[in-house]
């Protein structure tokens, strides 16, 4: 499979706003391997975009925590915690990989539904661990915080500490003394490149809502917060 071209290279280096000194790094980032025509592989094989991912994924961890550290200095550990995860997750990397056009780099193998692949949640979200992996090796730490500071500035200058739906759900059925919500797959479409999930949450004495999502997650949290939209007008 061909490389791809220079020009659309030196492209994307300019919105990551590095040039890379090794540009096959570049290269092994952007072909996932699940789009690439390896399903064929050996099992004890491996792919240079899988170890990039990684790799990509323990440095945007310690680069985030590190940021949170020195930027809420009287937060507890929990608070930290909790913003932490809702900046290293994969809507959160979904959202930078739109914003700098990711998906349009990849490289796919012949016969593949580009659109699908290209918006995938998943498929973003671990591209753009690898290219963070790709940028630490070939810049170090200094190019990746400053890829990372700069693509995640918005997210992390929010004062008040992010509530994720399903755990607000939780908290509030266990203060009305009830079980936990039930989260039950109603349906599963679409191809396994872009999937399709519906997905019914349930508190018992209330009356349950469905939501759908590119994934179990995205339509768990959905339909969490459409729950307890609910539940508030109740």
């Amino acid at each position: 499979m061909p490389a791809r071209k220079a020009s659309e290279v030196d492209e994307l280096m300019a919105r990551l706003g590095y040039v890379f000194v090794a540009p096959e790094l570049l290269q092994d980032a952007l072909t996932h391997p699940s789009l690439a025509g390896f399903k064929q592989r050996k099992k004890n094989s491996t792919m240079p975009y899988e170890r990039l991912e990684f790799l990509g994924d323990r440095v945007l961890g310690l680069i985030i925590a590190q940021w949170l550290y020195e930027k809420f200095p009287t937060a507890s550990e929990g608070e930290l915690a909790k913003r932490h995860a809702a900046l290293v997750n994969r809507d959160a990397l979904r959202v930078v990989a739109v914003e700098i056009g990711l998906g349009k780099y990849l490289r796919l193998a012949r016969g593949e539904v580009a659109d699908g692949p290209r918006k995938n949640i998943a498929t973003l979200a671990d591209a753009m661990e690898a290219m963070i992996g790709a940028l630490y090796l070939d810049g170090g730490l200094k190019a990746a915080q400053k890829f990372i500071h700069n693509y995640w500035k918005k997210e992390i200058a929010i004062e008040e500490t992010p509530a994720d739906p399903k755990t607000v759900l939780q908290e509030w059925a266990q203060g009305q003394a009830l079980p936990l919500p039930n989260y039950k797959v109603v349906e599963r479409t679409g191809p396994a490149h872009a999937p399709k999930f519906i997905i019914e949450v349930s508190v018992k004495g209330h009356p349950s809502v469905s939501a759908e999502g590119p994934s179990k997650r995205a339509a768990e949290k959905t339909a969490a917060q459409l729950l307890l939209k609910q539940l508030k007008k109740a």
